[in-house]
């Protein structure tokens, strides 16, 4: 699963994706700081079943924290993107391409409207409008790809009678469309099966569908602790309006918190409302964490970056973290390590779904599988619960 970090030049797109990886990026304030795409691994956090079970975890593939699990996320931060970039505007097309296998997409708006369309300084530029361009921008990526050799293509299903909705997943099987994304969004647009009927206005309503369900966005109001209350509740307002989940950032806080805590002087948990000092600090290091408590986690209780990440993870893509077992009463693989594993399964999921992602072979040998909480065998109906841990019975081979 890959996570796009989106959004015009200068907001502070880069500098989240930093805050979010500790991966050290160029940051600047001038546009297209961002040219080669910047690639790390952040993490969605919740909390670990071990809390409440009280076990202690050996992790392996992920990381564990004060009762937290961090469950990790590919991230992507990719070249600024301006009006017109589907048409080649700026570093459009490479931008474009940077995404194409991106699950989900963070947009980084400047809340405090101080950047323009093109991402230069300016009095007030309304962030509202930067919502709606990244959506038509991509809307005609997706549009143009489509819309080349319509009138052939749509023939050639008619002729053939070839299955419609497989047919396009399979032109945009590049951007990482599905079958039951096309299905989704033609039942949306309530499309006829002819796709020779279909208009320019229809195809393009499809694609917008097609796009929210394929690329769902959430917005991070960045520089929030720069901003007025009446901004922030503005752009929460109508961004909500538009069905997007808003959150008040400060991925520069973030990024100051992360660092201090990696080099020891702080104890912080990400997504946390405070932090705890733990060496001495000079009057400047001091000051400057001082602030951010102050402007940024007593007025919004976090920096938003890690409710940004979690909220696209779990209620974006609605995914539940769920721990293979091979030992359902020690809660251990078949070395011995307590809950080394974890996965993130689309809500929904079954057993079987989880036998397939841990291996091929497990999946098409599935007999049934264990709850390890309640010690209960469940069958491939059982729906998969958040934080559930499961063992997998399969015929010996």
């Amino acid at each position: 699963m890959e996570i796009g970090v989106v959004g015009k030049p200068n907001v502070g797109k880069s500098t989240f994706f930093a805050a979010a990886t500790l991966v050290d990026v160029q940051i600047a304030n001038y546009p297209f700081t961002t040219i080669e795409a910047n690639i790390g691994v952040s993490y969605a956090t919740a909390e670990h079943p071990c809390k409440e079970l009280n076990c202690t975890p050996n992790p392996q593939n992920y990381q564990y924290k004060d009762g937290i699990a961090l469950i990790p996320i590919k991230m992507i931060d990719v070249a600024g993107l301006v009006p017109g970039a589907h048409e080649g505007r700026g570093l459009g097309n490479k931008f474009l391409d940077d995404l194409r296998m991106a699950s989900a997409l963070i947009h980084v708006v400047d809340a405090t409207g101080k950047t323009d369309a093109e991402g230069q300084p300016t009095d007030y530029h309304d962030p509202v409008e930067d919502i709606e361009f990244l959506e038509k921008e991509i809307d005609y990526w997706i549009y143009g790809i489509l819309r080349k050799n319509w009138e052939k293509f749509a023939k050639r299903i008619k002729m053939q009678g070839l299955k419609l909705s497989k047919a396009i997943a399979e032109q945009l099987t590049g951007i990482g469309v599905s079958e039951d994304n096309v299905l989704d969004a033609m039942h949306r647009v309530n499309l006829s099966d002819d796709p020779t009927k279909w208009s320019d206005e229809e195809l393009f309503n499809f694609v917008r569908e097609l796009r929210k369900i394929n690329k769902p966005i959430i917005i991070a109001a960045n520089k929030a602790d720069a901003a007025d209350d009446e901004q922030i509740k503005r752009l929460i307002g109508e961004g909500e309006k538009r069905g997007y989940i808003v959150m008040p950032t400060s991925a520069a806080a973030e990024l100051t918190l992360r660092k201090a805590a990696k080099a020891g002087y702080i104890d912080y948990i990400p997504g946390s409302g405070d932090f705890k000092i733990l060496k001495p600090l000079n009057e400047k290091q001091k000051h400057g964490l001082e602030l951010i408590r102050e402007k940024v986690l007593n007025r919004f209780g976090s920096t938003g970056v890690q409710e940004v990440i979690n909220r696209a993870v779990f209620e974006l893509l609605q995914l539940i973290p769920v721990y293979p077992v091979e030992d359902e009463h020690k809660l251990t693989d078949q070395f011995g390590n307590v809950l080394p594993h974890v996965f993130l399964m689309k809500k929904g999921s079954t057993p079987r779904d989880l036998a397939f992602k841990v291996h091929t072979d497990l999946g098409r040998t599935f007999l049934y599988a264990i709850n390890a909480k309640t010690h209960r065998r469940v069958g491939e109906d059982y729906e998969l619960q958040f934080n559930d841990i499961i063992k997998i019975v399969a015929i010996a081979r």
